[in-house]
């Protein structure tokens, strides 16, 4: 499950490359993914069990671990309305300081 640990980091890496140039967008989603898969990371070493989708994940997330479900689903917020908004620099402050 260290490869879980690489993506996460890279994608991490490259939201803060992209942060610095300021594509917000790009930034958000690149730590919105690292967050989602540090989250994928803590499943499997918590219950052994890699989840399929955003919808498994989530669900998984609010039986096992509902603090961090809490704050994950309030973030996807933000992440998905990256699709057609441009994201805000605080906001996508917010993706970077959970993801670290």
């Amino acid at each position: 499950m260290d490869k879980l640990l690489d993506n996460a980091k890279e994608f991490l890496e490259a939201g803060k490359e992209n942060f610095d140039k300021k594509r917000y967008n790009v930034s958000a989603s690149d730590f919105f993914k690292s967050i989602v898969i540090f989250c994928d990371y803590l499943i499997y070493k918590e219950i052994k069990r890699l989840p399929k989708n955003h919808n498994d994940r989530f669900n998984l997330l609010k039986i096992y671990f509902n603090e961090i479900y809490r704050n994950v689903s309030s973030l996807f917020k933000i992440y998905a309305s990256s699709y057609n908004l441009k994201i805000k620099k605080q906001e996508v402050l917010d993706l970077y300081e959970y993801a670290n």
